[in-house]
């Protein structure tokens, strides 16, 4: 293909893309695509007579063909990417409200915008006269990119609040041996040292005691926020603690004990931190100070050898 021809091309496309853009806002004002369907209308009005209770109604489903086709699209995404377990857990480590399908939707829109923007820098380059048959890759890398940076981003964000969990854990723990120690019981420890309390573990701490108070066993309340979290320092204490009030046992020792457990964890963490960064400064000093360090002992050598002098 010339390059009269892809530059044709290029024009095609964006005439074409604005041209597609404004049918589809013209489209999206129509009074039949923007105005509610009868089963959201009379929906209101219904749910006190096929549901007393308010629990058994499934969620609307969108009014308009956009929305339908978007979560269609979601769905299969969702199917070929696979890995909902993963996702359920890094999302509830990370405190998201969302589920494993929102989540897919989002990193399915970033995919989307990546390509987007990739077809933009291609059609950009064509038409600056910088174009080659190489440019077709480029909008496919950028759409993977983009999914991968999303997942990414849950990943980072759920070892960050992962690691506040744990640092707060040995403080949140002694507190409430504090409240054990000081007469008040197990339950009335964990609410007063989540009222108090202004971390991440404390907010989960909230959830148990409402869990509580609706009904929920105290161990039940416990485990299930063991097993949303997944922390092995959180795991341990639980599961020490849930088999303290079971048994019967001394619960203030027990977590005294498991404190000074996460504390040690802590500082185990800590030192091999350290030695990870002590291995990371060595890539400077190996690769940028020692080459510049040998340059310039060898350099006046190699040009007193040229010279002729010595």
């Amino acid at each position: 293909m010339s390059l009269l021809g892809i530059d044709d091309l290029a024009f095609s496309i964006v005439l074409g893309s604005a041209l597609g853009a404004g049918i589809c806002l013209l489209l999206s004002l129509a009074p039949r695509w923007g105005a509610p369907s009868l089963a959201r209308r009379i929906a209101p009005y219904i749910r006190d007579v096929i549901d007393p209770r308010g629990v058994g109604i499934a969620p609307i489903a969108p009014a308009d063909s956009a929305a339908l086709a978007w979560q269609t699209m979601q769905r299969r995404f969702a199917r070929v990417v696979g890995g909902d377990e993963s996702v359920a857990r890094r999302l509830r480590q990370a405190g998201s409200p969302g589920d494993p399908a929102a989540f897919r939707g989002r990193q399915l829109a970033w995919a989307l915008v990546g390509l987007a923007a990739g077809g933009l820098l291609v059609v950009g380059a064509v038409l600056l006269g910088r174009g080659s048959p190489s440019l077709a890759l480029l909008p496919p890398l950028t759409a993977v990119t983009a999914a991968f940076a999303c997942d990414a981003r849950l990943t980072r964000a759920a070892r960050a609040r992962a690691a506040r969990v744990r640092e707060e854990l040995p403080t949140v723990l002694e507190f409430v041996a504090l409240c054990l120690s000081a007469g008040e019981g197990i339950f009335d420890s964990l609410r007063r040292v989540s009222d108090v309390g202004a971390g991440e573990l404390t907010a989960e701490l909230r959830g148990v005691v409402v869990a509580v108070g609706t009904g929920s066993p105290l161990s039940e309340a416990l485990a299930k926020l063991s097993d949303r979290l997944q922390i092995p320092a959180l795991t341990r204490a639980v599961d020490q603690l849930v088999a303290a009030i079971d048994r019967g046992a001394p619960l203030a020792q027990v977590l005294h004990a498991q404190a000074l457990d996460a504390r040690e964890d802590a500082k185990r963490d800590l030192i091999e931190r350290a030695g990870r960064k002590e291995i990371y400064m060595l890539v400077p000093l190996v690769f940028l100070i020692l080459p510049l360090s040998v340059l310039f002992a060898v350099f006046p050598g190699v040009f007193m050898l040229r010279l002729g002098i010595g």
